[in-house]
């Protein structure tokens, strides 16, 4: 699932966190190679250190996904095989994307937010907005 049952505890070991973050990282370059997209954008959401309020951490997160999204090409055929279960939490990561004001980051962004809303509705946008526990 795509929640922080990775990260159960909020005061949890920082040093952890970022330690699998990094041994995300390295399978999603690794998906990446093998030209899967979808995979690694799987991987990059799975486990969001969503309940740390350590800015590292978010951080080093956000650079992941970021890595593993920019990489999608085909955004209809990634919702073809991208589980409902993964929209909340990416529609948090495209909001993060949006606020950078980098314009490649928030073309991508875009694209991908227009088609998660037509997939998942508006629910996935009050839910993401709504939620300031669980953070990216």
């Amino acid at each position: 699932m795509a929640s922080s049952a990775a990260y159960p505890d909020a005061d949890e070991n920082l040093e952890a966190i970022i330690s699998r973050i990094e041994q995300k990282s390295r399978k999603i370059e690794t998906l990446l190679k093998q030209s899967k997209p979808v995979e690694a954008l799987k991987t990059a959401l799975e486990g969001s250190p969503l309940k740390t309020r350590d800015e590292r951490c978010k951080s080093a997160n956000w650079i992941v996904v970021h890595r593993a999204m920019m990489a999608i090409r085909d955004v209809d055929g990634m919702f073809n095989s991208l589980d409902p279960e993964y929209y909340d939490i990416l529609m948090k990561y495209l909001y993060r994307g949006l606020s950078t004001g980098d314009r490649p980051t928030c073309d991508q962004c875009l694209k991908i937010h227009e088609k998660l809303t037509e997939k998942a509705g508006l629910g996935c946008i009050l839910r993401s907005l709504a939620d300031t526990v669980n953070t990216v």
